[in-house]
């Protein structure tokens, strides 16, 4: 296993378990604990982070503030074993524990790691995923079968924003960076009436980008203009009824030209593209508790999402190679709507069942999506049009078992139905159905207050789907479902009087009927071979590794913290759509290492510095050639002044302007050089800094 011969892992694993240890050695007069009770809020029920028998980190808002994070993207590397792919204007896709696709162009694609902001589902069109006025972001790694069904097969991040005051307060937020970049936001929350509480954050963002287009002498052709809004209501309807109301809004008219036939930030295409969302959604939650035994939760959401996507296909301008060149465009409209429901029982204190000794949640799950999609493509005789229609429905059971004192046993059940239609303009049309059934076993032990064991195996999934290469022959236009099973130890504990933590988990994931893209082979009637890639239940595959986190509060002035990520993974079984036999290898976008250190030092009563290192090893690009990232470290800054009600921020992210990619390809696609195969890469942001004010009132 590459990973455990790595020695900047053992030796990142080995400073952290030698803080831990030596921090059980100091004295325990320090002042203020460094393990303040994280609440989660994406499990059926709201409990503590430190007692969640589930390998879980939680992003709070003081960590995306002091790295000025503007999108989730910008924080992520914070989390072991979470990865994301561009191909995009803002990263769309994430991988936890190396599964999650890594783009979508015209086949319809089923996530495998789900995006949920404030109660509706973003899987899959997660650029808009704005850090504003964000509570905490919490990142499930592993199956989440039971809670969040199809998409959630690899695991779940879950974004909460904050929630409506009881008394007024207001802020203030102006910043400006370098490439032109500056953002103004304005935050308004409290009470309407005495019932009613509500919650306003607007945010504009805009930057020229970090790309130049020589050719056209510009700097702002990967430029980003950003607007989110959202709206807030918590309702005390009566006295056992709340209704809480959010509404979103994100208009992202983003450029897309990012790549570059040198492998630089200079572009030379004369038809720069976009990156384009547009989305209006809303949710709303009754919650009532007039019954004696459980509360009953009722939950709607609607996304209602224009998302439009295009790119210079040739990378270059007419003349570059007038004898070699070729000149198009590629570019993708689509309309996309999304509905939930959601109704679920939750057994109150007393309510329990099985001589009151278990807790429980049973519900009932609804999801309906349709996708319209246009493709205008410049080598396309005519327009490529497609509609994909989906309805989901779930059924669900929990049950949190209190075996004694100290052991725990929860288990829970999903069944899912997916029934989906699609057509298009080449005359395709299929109508694939799954039945997939998902589940969790959770054994915990809580030996003391401040000591947590479990062990625990999940299954999740995700849905089938269907080829729309129409020369494929029937029996391989459809594909199945996935299925993962996960087994996992963890240990939790508060150190020092909760002056520091470790949070630990070790896993093996064992994947079945992998959607993989893989080949065939067909004799044409003129004698010849048609090759034709295709996505299909290929292979199986496994993913083991180990996640931890720690923190420890050294004096009242110094914190440190730090998350480390081992991941080794492997395929098994797998031809990949060139012949190849895969089997042996490892995973695309699924480094052996990842790595966040921190420190916060608070220099005087108004002056807080913060330092961060994030690391990754090398990964594969794809699975389709050989190309690899390199291994990374990157370091990131921000000092704050802080007095009464405001505070001004100087911050910077990669430091010291390290170049490295986010998307590696490998093609021919450079007319000077008569095309020949090589590999280009998306680099991700280079130095970016600035200063930030923020104002409360």
């Amino acid at each position: 296993m590459t990973f455990i011969k790595t020695p900047v892992a053992l030796a990142i694993f080995t400073s952290l378990v030698a803080q831990t240890t030596f921090a059980e050695e100091t004295s325990n007069d320090i002042a203020a604990p460094v393990t303040e009770v994280i609440t989660i809020d994406g499990d059926f029920r709201a409990t503590s982070l430190q007692k969640t028998a589930s390998s879980l980190s939680v992003i709070a808002s003081d960590e995306i503030n002091a790295r000025n994070a503007q999108n989730l993207e910008e924080i992520i590397a914070r989390t072991p074993n979470v990865n994301f792919s561009s191909g995009t204007q803002r990263a769309r896709y994430y991988q936890i524990r190396g599964i999650g696709e890594r783009s979508q162009f015209k086949e319809p694609i089923n996530p495998s790691v789900g995006l949920v902001i404030d109660g509706i589902d973003f899987s899959s069109v997660g650029s808009i995923a704005s850090t504003f006025d964000v509570e905490q972001v919490e990142v499930y790694r592993g199956p989440q079968g039971t809670r969040f069904g199809a998409n959630a097969m690899a695991g779940m991040i879950n974004i909460t924003s904050n929630k409506p005051s009881d008394t007024f307060e207001g802020k203030v937020r102006l910043s400006a960076g370098n490439y032109d970049s500056y953002s103004a936001g304005l935050v308004l929350s409290g009470p309407a009436t005495k019932k009613v509480n509500y919650r306003l954050a607007v945010e504009q963002y805009s930057s020229d980008g970090f790309i130049e287009n020589d050719f056209l002498n510009r700097d702002d052709t990967n430029n980003r203009d950003e607007f989110t809004m959202r709206g807030k209501l918590a309702i005390q309807a009566t006295d056992d009824l709340t209704i809480d109301i959010t509404t979103f809004v994100a208009d992202f008219d983003n450029g897309y030209d990012a790549f570059s036939l040198d492998n630089t930030r200079q572009t030379l295409s004369d038809q720069p593209g976009f990156d384009r969302q547009d989305t209006k959604a809303l949710a709303t939650t009754f919650t009532y508790q007039g019954f004696n035994d459980f509360t009953l939760e009722s939950i709607f959401s609607y996304a209602d999402s224009t998302l439009d996507y295009g790119y210079d296909e040739d990378w270059a301008f007419v003349g570059i190679r007038p004898d070699w060149e070729y000149s198009s465009e590629d570019q993708y409209f689509r309309d996309k709507t999304s509905a939930t429901a959601e109704l679920r029982a939750v057994s109150k204190p007393g309510g329990e069942i099985f001589n009151k000794s278990t807790a429980w949640v049973t519900g009932l799950y609804f999801k309906q999506e349709k996708t319209d999609l246009l493709r205008k493509y410049t080598y396309l005789s005519a327009d490529f049009t497609s509609t994909f229609d989906t309805d989901n429905i779930a059924a669900f059971v929990q049950f949190d078992s209190q075996l004694d004192k100290k052991l725990s046993l929860t288990t829970g059940l999903r069944l899912e139905r997916r029934n989906s239609d699609y057509n298009d303009s080449e005359m395709l049309a299929f109508s694939p159905n799954d039945t997939m059934v998902g589940g969790k076993v959770v054994l915990s032990y809580q030996m003391d207050k401040n000591n947590l064991f479990y062990g625990s195996i999940n299954r999740g999934y995700k849905a089938g789907g269907a080829n729309t290469e129409g020369s494929l022959p029937a029996d391989l236009r459809e594909f199945s479902p996935e299925y993962l099973w996960n087994y996992e130890l963890g240990y939790k504990v508060n150190l020092l009087n909760n002056q520091a933590y470790v949070r630990s988990a070790i896993f093996y994931m064992d994947r079945d009927d992998m959607q993989v893209r893989t080949s065939s082979l067909a004799l044409r009637e003129d004698g010849s071979t048609d090759f034709v890639s295709y996505l299909g239940n290929a292979a199986t595959g496994t993913n083991f590794g180990l996640e931890l986190e720690a923190g420890w509060q050294i004096t009242p002035e110094l914190e440190l913290y730090g998350a480390l990520g081992l991941l080794d993974t492997e395929y098994k079984g797998f031809i990949d759509s060139d012949g190849n036999d895969k089997s042996g290898d490892e995973q695309a976008h699924a480094p052996s290492y990842q790595f966040n250190l921190g420190l916060n030092y608070q220099l005087s009563d108004h002056l807080l510095l913060n330092i961060s290192v994030d690391g990754k090893d090398e990964f594969l690009f794809s699975d389709t050639h050989q190309e690899k990232s390199e291994a990374i470290e990157i370091v990131n800054l921000s000092l704050s002044y802080t007095k009464d009600d405001w505070q001004v921020k100087l911050w910077a992210r990669n430091l010291f302007d390290e170049t490295y990619a986010t998307r590696g390809f490998y093609f021919g696609n450079d007319p000077r050089d008569e095309y020949t195969a090589k590999a280009y890469y998306q680099l991700a942001e280079p130095a970016v800094f600035g200063a930030t004010f923020d104002y409360n009132f």
